[in-house]
C-alpha cells in the first residue's frame, strides 16, 4: 500500500490527523472514519483499522485454527488490504466483513491441513429465547483471554463461534449470521445455548474450588 503522502498533500494528511484527534472519543465513528481514509491508501488510516480488529479477530482465529492463527490473521489482512477499496458499509459492516474473510481464510487452511473443526450440532429457527446469558457473558469479559478462549473451545462449534463473534468480536445476529452463512435465528439460539453452557462450566469450576 502507499504512503499516506502519495494520496494528497501533506495538509490533506494533516487534516486527517486532526479530525482523528477529535473523534477518538467515539471509536464507531473513528473507525468509519478511519475506514473511509483507508479506502484512499492512507497507511495510517489502515493501521487503525488494524490495531481496531485485530485483537478480537485472533482471538477468533484462536478457538478456529489454535496455533497458527497468526498465520492464518496474517493472509486475511492481506485479503483485507486488497479488497478495502471495494468494501462498502459502516464500522458494524465492517467488523462483519472481515471476519467473514478471516474465516474463509480459516476454512482454507484446515482444509489444506487435512483438519477440521468441531462438527456443528442442529440448530433451531428463530425463537424468542434469549440471545445470551448475563452471567455467562459478565464472567467471559472478565476472564483472562487465554482462560477464556480454553473455555469456549470445549464448546460445539456452532455455539463457540456465536459466542465469539457476539461476545468478543461484538457482532449483532444479523451480521454474525453473514459470517456464518446462516439465519440470525440460529446464531441467537448457538448464542444462548453457548452462553448458558458457559455458565455452567463456570459454576463447575467454582464448586471444585471451594
Amino acid at each position: 500500500m502507499q504512503s499516506a503522502a502519495a494520496f494528497g498533500d501533506s495538509g490533506n494528511v494533516r487534516s486527517f490527523r486532526r479530525k482523528q484527534s477529535t473523534i477518538d472519543t467515539s471509536p464507531e465513528v473513528a473507525l468509519a472514519a478511519a475506514i473511509s481514509q483507508a479506502k484512499g491508501g492512507n497507511e495510517s488510516a489502515f493501521r487503525v483499522l488494524y490495531r481496531s480488529v485485530q485483537p478480537a479477530l485472533l482471538r477468533y482465529l484462536r478457538v478456529l485454527v489454535g496455533q497458527d492463527a497468526e498465520d492464518v490473521a496474517s493472509e486475511a489482512w492481506l485479503q483485507i488490504a486488497r479488497d478495502l477499496p471495494s468494501f462498502r458499509g459502516d464500522a458494524d459492516g465492517f467488523r462483519g466483513w472481515a471476519t467473514t474473510i478471516a474465516r474463509n481464510r480459516a476454512m482454507d487452511h484446515l482444509r489444506s491441513q487435512r483438519r477440521r473443526p468441531v462438527d456443528t450440532q442442529p440448530v433451531e429457527e428463530l425463537t424468542d429465547r434469549p440471545a445470551t446469558s448475563d452471567t455467562a457473558e459478565s464472567a467471559v469479559d472478565s476472564m483472562a483471554t487465554d482462560a477464556a478462549l480454553a473455555m469456549i473451545a470445549k464448546l460445539p462449534q456452532d455455539q463457540a463461534e456465536a459466542v465469539l463473534l457476539r461476545v468478543v468480536v461484538g457482532l449483532d445476529a444479523k451480521a454474525s449470521g453473514k459470517v456464518l452463512g446462516k439465519r440470525a435465528g440460529a446464531v441467537r439460539t448457538s448464542a444462548y445455548r453457548g452462553l448458558r453452557k458457559l455458565a455452567e462450566l463456570l459454576e463447575q469450576a467454582a464448586d471444585q474450588g471451594e
